[in-house]
């Protein structure tokens, strides 16, 4: 308990001095904000702050820091570390970065953002590479509550339809119909779940592993033929609660509806934050029901499923069912269905915006949304469909998605670190993230069964080299572009 007890009290610190920091450097003004100025009443259109904050929240969380925390708490004590570190220097840095570039650009979506200062080549493959990520987000977060549902009641292909039901409607309604007034109490939900943890974790006091007990991969030692290496596995899998590109193809929701920039680091930092403090929970409250003495712990999630082989979502009930009794139960059941579907909706209603601002199509008609709407949801059920029926369909996609999710943030943060060069503010904030980023991502990419399936210490190489390459390649264009000032 002490590795997680200062582990916290530095992710509260991490706030209220690096995000200052961050926030300095950013320089938040007094303009007027898209909210405002491109006010329209559908997408650009101001809100409360708190209420902000809660979507915020929910649309960058879902289910990421409960089911990649749980995952994450697999390799041991070094998952608080990159919570914490990631979470602070990384993450939050790169939302609240990214969300305050698009208030900047007049509520521009990432890849938009991305062509100015990448190049209109990278936008346009990132326009692609992100609307692909959107729809595997829906796709994935359509599938996993319906499930859930159909163990209660109804069928699968029921759940489904009205899940895409649910997703048509919110993508096509105003920001403040639905989502305004529905997130803010799964939102809650989430928080009060979280919380509720906390109090039972100092209640227990429970033996868990601390930072001087060794920071290697205890499913190593707990499962034989466990094999993800601690480099780079964790850090995709872990990554809502330590940094998601995804984060950066939200930011843009909410940065169309915030009323003054000085707002930005409660919302877009603070939200990361929370989010990393929620994972913090998780992947303690998971490690003790791994590792944790006294009774109960492993022996309960081995008697439920074999052990730590034991899927995330079917932990989260155990652990909430064991701890909470019925109410936690509920809550449980309301974190794992209704937050997924709520981060599939704003997937869909990101995916949108990015198209309409590629094509020049304004949104406020109702008929012009349907001309995105209903390509996007049929490409959705073509990638579901081809998912249900292959019977490990979710897994591949859901490996895949966590490589996007990361590599998206690789190409946000270079985008972040460019805009800061251009403005001669201290840009090694945004570039050691995303030097490291890149070299998690392609170490991953060559080591990872569903792609390269490399020799482990060759795909390390590999990173290694592209590691160099990348600092190389920013040298060069740094030295360029200030010769050219």
């Amino acid at each position: 308990m002490v590795s997680f007890t200062l582990s916290l009290v530095v992710l509260v610190l991490g706030y209220f001095v690096y995000g200052k920091f961050v926030e300095r450097v950013f320089g938040p003004d007094d303009r007027v904000t898209p909210a405002v100025s491109k006010a329209d009443g559908v997408d650009f259109m101001v809100l409360p702050n708190w209420k902000i904050f809660m979507i915020q929240f929910l649309n960058i969380a879902g289910t990421g820091p409960i089911f990649g925390a749980i995952m994450g708490a697999k390799f041991g004590v070094s998952s608080y570390l990159w919570i914490v570190l990631g979470c602070i220097f990384a993450g939050a840095t790169h939302d609240y970065l990214s969300g305050m570039l698009s208030i900047r650009h007049g509520g521009a979506s990432l890849p938009e953002m991305i062509g100015k200062y990448l190049g209109v080549t990278t936008k346009n493959i990132m326009l692609v590479f992100t609307v692909l990520l959107l729809v595997m987000v829906g796709a994935v977060f359509v599938y996993s509550p319906a499930e859930i549902l159909h163990s209660i009641w109804g069928s699968s292909t029921m759940w489904i339809i009205v899940i895409f039901i649910y997703y048509i409607i919110a993508t096509m309604l105003p920001i403040d119909k639905i989502i305004g007034k529905i997130y803010p109490l799964f939102a809650f939900s989430l928080l009060f779940m979280a919380l509720s943890l906390l109090i039972m974790l100092f209640i227990k006091q429970p033996q868990l592993p601390e930072f001087w007990d060794g920071m290697g991969n205890k499913g190593m030692a707990t499962i034989s033929g466990w094999t993800d290496e601690i480099f780079p596995c964790l850090f995709i899998t872990i990554a809502c609660g330590a940094i998601s590109g995804f984060h950066a193809t939200q930011t843009p929701l909410m940065a169309r509806c915030l009323m003054s920039e000085r707002m930005g680091r409660p919302i877009f930092y603070g939200a990361m934050i929370t989010e990393g403090i929620v994972a913090l929970i998780w992947a303690t409250v998971a490690a003790y029901f791994f590792y944790g003495e006294p009774t109960p712990g492993y022996q309960i999630i081995e008697e439920a499923n074999n052990g730590m082989l034991t899927s995330a979502p079917a932990v989260v009930n155990i652990i909430c069912n064991d701890w909470l009794g019925i109410a936690g139960g509920i809550l449980a059941l309301l974190g794992v269905v209704a937050a997924p579907i709520t981060s599939g909706d704003t997937a869909f209603r990101s995916a949108r915006l990015i198209i309409a601002e590629f094509l020049g199509l304004e949104q406020q008609s109702k008929r012009k949304r349907l001309y995105i709407c209903i390509p996007l949801f049929a490409s959705s059920v073509a990638l579901l469909l081809w998912q249900i029926e292959n019977p490990n369909g979710f897994n591949i996609i859901w490996q895949y998605f966590g490589w996007a999710n990361q590599a998206l943030s690789v190409f946000t943060l270079w985008t972040l670190t460019v805009y800061l060069v251009r403005e001669k503010k201290p840009f090694i904030i945004t570039m050691i993230p995303a030097l490291f980023m890149t070299t998690v991502c392609t170490t991953f990419l060559m080591v990872s069964k569903q792609a390269f399936n490399l020799d482990y210490t060759l795909g390390c190489i590999i990173g290694g080299v592209v590691f160099v390459v990348a600092l190389v390649w920013f040298v060069l264009w740094y030295r360029k572009y200030k010769k050219s000032l």
